[in-house]
This record gives structure tokens, C-alpha cells and sequence, in this order.
């Protein structure tokens, strides 16, 4: 009974995008209140449909009562369950922070629920046209919510993204045309037996693994299709670089899990063991010079825009090594990437709105003026890197540990190093904030010490200087720092629940 309302998990957000335009019509706040109450419907039903399915089994619908294959399928088993729930309940938290930093209006609202419904239909569907589909209305969204800003900078940054995005989704949908030729289908589930019996090496299937990966690569931003990333990240309102940071690249991410073990199986990996010796060399390439990049940066929404480059690379490496403890780790790592570089990113902009500082160095001093601001960004910077019980440890081990165990101890090298990496720039920035004394740099920028030019000024008017923290981005910024810390010491339950659809996922 509960497959039935596996569609409103994706017309929900469509109708409300629609609801927030028809209530801005009759009131400026209209927009405002519709939102969160549609986004904690979402929210509700994503939990609901979740347990259901990790408790009873995967849940699937044809829409229009069409059967697949031949039908579009939307499917939610135990991984999609923790996606969709993850998408529900981080947009409806950082719409919070929207309401401190709103960059405008009724259209703002619609974009931001029109990419809750890509995210969740990207989640749950089980045909690879409709994820195109879902792919590029989350691409639309994103792209109108980087440019909100309203800035020159934004306006470059979200043409830059949109460049970067057309041509990756071109790639899938063209990967998604040679599996078409091949097989004569694009449900995902008869795709893994069409493709089996048209044989793996054929050049057209090899086609489509190649351009579909190329695609989702883009669209994870793992090295060198990453260049769209920090600027996006940068140059977007606070708030926006939050909710993205957070959700876009990690459900492009699970997309590419999803295709390469529902779609492709183990089995192709077996036939074609260079594709998963490339795929683990894009995604080892990736975890190092993101790293690297990152400690070379001075402004803190740019670092950690370049860590996500690393971190992604992480996640990646965790599916092409393909063994059980890999790919849990992978999904480990996932989640909790998307809490705590969105915790971050939430409090970079606080402490932008704040203080006006946005640069390493201007960070000097910080956790004396709000303690609980620094403190809650320590626990998810070091979780960050990997500091036990913090999720991020828990991730790192079990990719790790199914590196060592599949033999390819050159990646466990690989984490090993870029964890220090991680470290160096982390470290940096926590000892700015709790040990090197408040510097000029921080008060100029206190003070309004940016370019003086509030109107030309890409990053926005200056803050006074009696700003303070709003409660609501300190109870986002000190949640995530609780959830990254709490999921890390129930990883284990978490394995639990999801054991059953990796080893579905894994089984030959």
C-alpha cells in the first residue's frame, strides 16, 4: 500500500514550487511560509516511505500504471531510503538559514523547491532517462539559485556551472542512447540483464559505461571536471552554497553507485577490469590534488569547496573498489560528507554575516568572540578529517579497509596521505581560530574592511560591528556537529540496515 505514495515523494516539492509562485501573487511572504510547510511534508513522507522500506523491503511503482519495463519505475530500497531522507531533511534544516539570508522573493522559493524535487526524483527513480530527466531540473535550480545572488561574480559562477552542467548531462544522456542501441530498454533493472546478454565487451556497452561516468563525474566534481565547483560555491548567496555543498554533488554521487552496481553490476567490473582500475585512478587522482588545492587556499568557503573535490574522490574510489566494506564505507561517507561540509558552509556564511571574515587569516581570534560558533565548527572540521568517533573516521576506515582487503594498498596510501592533507589545512584554521590573537585583518573586516564599495562589492555590504550569530544558524552549525558525531558512534546500526541492499547491489 505504501508503494503508492512513492510519487509524492517527487510532486510533492513540483506542487509546492507551483504553491510558493501562486501564494507570492497574493502576499511577499506567501513564498516564505508555504515552503517550509511543503518541505516538512517531504520530510514526514520520506521517513515514513524510508522505514518502510528498509523494514519490509524495497518499495516500487509504475507511474500511470504502466509496468516496466516499458513504464517509468520509481524504486526506493534501503541506500534510496537514506538519499531521499537525507535530501528531505537537510533542505527543510537549511531552509532556516534562508530565512537569515534570503536572497529574494517569490522565485527564489520555487528554484529552491524545484531542486528538492530533482534531488528526490533522482533518488528514487528506477529508469536512467527519467534520471536524466531529474538531473537537469536539479541543474535548472541550481544554476537560478547560484546566480540569486545577484552579483556579477554569481552571474559568471552560475553560467561557469551551467556550461560545465550541459555538457555533463549531454554525456549521460548520450551514455544513456548507446545502452538504448544495445539493449532496447532504459529501466535500470532490465538494463543489468539486456546489457549481460549483449555481452560487455561490445563497444556500445563500454560506450555508455564510459560517457555515463564521465557525465556523473562532472556533475560530483571529482578532478579535473571540477573547475564549475568553487567558484559556484564561492560566489553563491551563504545559503545557497550550504543547501548545494551539501546535496547536489552527493545524489549525483549516489547516481553514479546506483548505475554502476544496478545497471552495470559486478559483473561488468569482472568482464572489464580496466574500467574499474581507471575508475579507481580518476577517483585516487582526485582525493590527492583536491587536497592539495584546498591547502593552498586562503578564502574558507574556496577551501572547503576544494575538499569536497577530494572527499567526492573518496566516496568514488569507496565504489570502484566494489568489495562490502568499500562500498558501505562509501555510503558512509556520503551522508556524512553532506552534514558536515553543509554544517560548514552554514557556518562560514554566519561568520561572514558576522564579522565580514571570509579569509583564513580574518578567522584569527574567532572562538574567543563566539565560542560556541568556533567550538561546533572544531568538532565537524576535525570530523572532517577523520577523528574518531566522528562519522568521518567511520567512513575512511571501511573504504579503507575494503582497499586493503580487495589488495589495492596503494589506496589506503592514498587515504592515509590525504587524510594529513586534510589535517594541514583543518588545523590551519582551528588554530587560527582558537590560539593566534585577534589580528587588524579581523577588525577591518569587522568593521567593514572589505573593498568599502558595499553596492560593487561582490561579497555584499559589510556587517556592523555589534553583529552576532543568529540562534538558528548556531543550532545548525551545533546539529551537525551532533549528528556527524552520533552517526559516527551508530555506524554499525547503520551497516545493519543497510546490509541487505549491498549485498543486493554486490551480488554477481
Amino acid at each position: 500500500m505504501s508503494d503508492a505514495y512513492l510519487p509524492l515523494l517527487v510532486a510533492l516539492p513540483l506542487l509546492g514550487a507551483l504553491l510558493a509562485v501562486a501564494a507570492g501573487l497574493g502576499s511577499e511572504r506567501g513564498p516564505a511560509v508555504v515552503a517550509p510547510v511543503v518541505l516538512a511534508a517531504q520530510t514526514g513522507l520520506a521517513g515514513w516511505l524510508g522505514s518502510r522500506a528498509i523494514l519490509d523491503g524495497p518499495l516500487s511503482v509504475g507511474v500511470g500504471g504502466f509496468v516496466a519495463p516499458y513504464g517509468i519505475e520509481l524504486v526506493v530500497d534501503g541506500l534510496s531510503a537514506a538519499v531521499v531522507v537525507l535530501v528531505a531533511v537537510v533542505s527543510l534544516a537549511a531552509l532556516a538559514f534562508v530565512t537569515e539570508d534570503d536572497p529574494g522573493g517569490t522565485a527564489f522559493y520555487a528554484e529552491y523547491l524545484l531542486l528538492v524535487a530533482g534531488l528526490s526524483g533522482m533518488a528514487v527513480t528506477g529508469d536512467v532517462f527519467n534520471l536524466y530527466v531529474f538531473l537537469e531540473i536539479t541543474g535548472l535550480a541550481t544554476y537560478a539559485l547560484v546566480a540569486s545572488a545577484g552579483t556579477g561574480r554569481s552571474a559568471v559562477s552560475a553560467l561557469k556551472y551551467l556550461l560545465f552542467g550541459t555538457v555533463a548531462a549531454s554525456l549521460y544522456l548520450l551514455g544513456v542512447g548507446y545502452a538504448l542501441v544495445a539493449t532496447g530498454t532504459l529501466n535500470m533493472a532490465d538494463l543489468a540483464t539486456e546489457l549481460a546478454a549483449a555481452g560487455y565487451d561490445s563497444p556500445l556497452v563500454l560506450a555508455s559505461f564510459g560517457f555515463i561516468v564521465v557525465g556523473l563525474a562532472t556533475k560530483t566534481a571529482l578532478f579535473p571536471l571540477h573547475t564549475w565547483q568553487p567558484d559556484a560555491y564561492a560566489d553563491a548567496p551563504d545559503s545557497v552554497s550550504a543547501l548545494i555543498a551539501a546535496l547536489v554533488s552527493t545524489v549525483a554521487a549516489y547516481a553514479l553507485l546506483r548505475l554502476v552496481y544496478t545497471v552495470y553490476t559486478p559483473a561488468f567490473f569482472e568482464a572489464v577490469p580496466v574500467a574499474r582500475d581507471a575508475l579507481i585512478v580518476f577517483a585516487a587522482v582526485s582525493i590527492v590534488v583536491g587536497s592539495v588545492l584546498a591547502v593552498t587556499q586562503s578564502e574558507v568557503k574556496r577551501m572547503l569547496a576544494y575538499s569536497s573535490v577530494s572527499q567526492y574522490g573518496l566516496v568514488v574510489v569507496g565504489v570502484a573498489i566494489g568489495t562490502p566494506a568499500a562500498v558501505f564505507g562509501a555510503v558512509v561517507h556520503l551522508l556524512g560528507h553532506a552534514i558536515m561540509k553543509g554544517g560548514l558552509f552554514v557556518a562560514a556564511g554566519t561568520v561572514a554575516d558576522v564579522t565580514g571574515a571570509r579569509t583564513v587569516d580574518e578567522y584569527a581570534g574567532l572562538a574567543d568572540r563566539f565560542p560556541v560558533l568556533g567550538g561546533a565548527s572544531a568538532v565537524l572540521m576535525l570530523a572532517m578529517v577523520g577523528v574518531p568517533p566522528a562519522v568521518g573516521f567511520a567512513g575512511k576506515w571501511y573504504i579503507a579497509l575494503g582497499a586493503v582487503r580487495a589488495g589495492t594498498w596503494p589506496v589506503a596510501v592514498v587515504i592515509f596521505a590525504s587524510t594529513l592533507l586534510t589535517l594541514a589545512y583543518f588545523a590551519l584554521l582551528v588554530e587560527r581560530m582558537f590560539v593566534a590573537p585577534a589580528s587588524e585583518s579581523v577588525l577591518a573586516a569587522t568593521d567593514g574592511g572589505r573593498d568599502g564599495d558595499a553596492e560593487g562589492d561582490a561579497l555584499g555590504p559589510s556587517p556592523p560591528p555589534t553583529a552576532r550569530p543568529s540562534r538558528r544558524a548556531l543550532a545548525l552549525v551545533v546539529g551537525a556537529a551532533v549528528v556527524a558525531v552520533v552517526l559516527g558512534l551508530v555506524v554499525t546500526d547503520l551497516g545493519t540496515a543497510l546490509e541487505p541492499t549491498i549485498d543486493t547491489l554486490l551480488s554477481p
